[in-house]
């Protein structure tokens, strides 16, 4: 057996921390070849084992499994992690601590692939960077599958950057780009864009603003046509994000409306699709990368508000620097 494969069942079969391999593959093929070997395994050994990746790979590792699928919980990625911001607390530290003192944990999570809009895409590999960050000290080994037929180079590129073991064809290597998770994770956010759309304003501030945000959210997405509930959801996660600004900054805060139009689908993402945006800017600054997601109930703090809203929208995108001060964007799907 060579060094390298080696050195791959050194990263794989390593204990008490996380192990977080990405897997390259090109076709079904060499997709069955890295995944169900893995999940075998997993299932072998008595550890619980999940899978969340989008359906028709779900199909396709179901019917190779056979019988032994009984034994894997399946996660439609395109459902639970169409927000990537949800994926952490809502699908991975589930299952994590769910099942705590059971051993090592073994799972495959596929957030990245072709059909994100390019902010979706965006949000999954920080989504990808912060896995190193939130489960560092769990006994898991979770395995991201990429497809290096469909995906931009560039895409594939970035995956060294957010998993220290890289596994191709059989092989297994460390990755000699892999960068600082949470140093990372800001570097691919970013200072927001502006909107091309021209939108409305309001600066709010103790101790009615937050319900000024809330009205005046309402009101913008009822005009654009956003569904009753939908209205609900996103003026809820405002509201929240509101009274994060009026408590802990203590200073007026910026809300910003609009509505934006659907973009022209460009190589392998998908456009942008026509949304109400919502954006919250204060002076305050978000220390933890891991904000929003935390399992955290209402009463614990730890950015409650934030996990909410990511809960509840289809994509939150956070940019917060102790010069500029933060930014909470909201996105509704029309």
């Amino acid at each position: 057996m060579s060094a390298e494969r080696d050195e791959g069942r050194h990263h794989l079969g390593a204990a008490g921390a996380l192990v977080h391999p990405a897997l390259f593959y090109a076709d079904d093929e060499t997709y069955l070849a890295g995944t169900v070997p893995f999940l075998r395994e997993g299932t072998d050994a008595g550890e619980p084992v999940m899978m969340a990746a989008p359906p028709t790979k779900l199909d396709l590792v179901r019917a190779a499994l056979g019988p032994v699928a009984s034994d894997v919980v399946f996660h439609d990625m395109t459902v639970a992690g169409r927000n990537p911001g949800r994926i952490i607390a809502g699908v991975l530290r589930a299952f994590v601590d769910e099942r705590a003192g059971d051993g090592r944990v073994r799972i495959i999570g596929e957030p990245i692939w072709a059909g994100r809009s390019p902010q979706e895409y965006a949000a999954a590999v920080q989504h990808e960077a912060l896995i190193n960050v939130a489960l560092a000290e769990r006994p898991a080994t979770v395995l991201c599958p990429y497809d290096t037929t469909a995906l931009d180079p560039a895409a594939v590129a970035e995956a060294a950057r957010t998993h220290p073991v890289l596994v191709e064809r059989g092989t297994t290597r460390s990755s000699t780009q892999y960068a600082d998770p949470a140093l990372f994770a800001q570097h691919v956010g970013g200072l927001l864009a502006e909107p091309d759309e021209v939108g409305e304003t309001l600066v709010f501030s103790a101790p009615d603003g937050p319900r000024a945000v809330r009205t005046a959210v309402a009101e913008h997405a009822l005009r654009a046509g956003l569904d009753e509930d939908r209205v609900a959801d996103l003026c809820l996660a405002a509201y929240e994000v509101a009274v994060n600004t009026v408590v802990h900054t203590g200073r007026p805060g910026l809300l910003t409306l609009w509505t934006r139009d659907p973009a022209t689908a460009s190589g392998w993402e998908a456009a942008e699709p026509a949304a109400v945006v919502c954006e919250v800017q204060d002076s305050g600054w978000i220390a933890d990368p891991l904000v929003g997601r935390h399992r955290c109930g209402p009463a614990e703090g730890r950015g409650y508000g934030l996990r909410l809203a990511h809960q509840l929208c289809d994509l939150v995108q956070v940019h917060s620097d102790p010069c500029d001060g933060t930014r909470v964007r909201l996105h509704a799907y029309l």
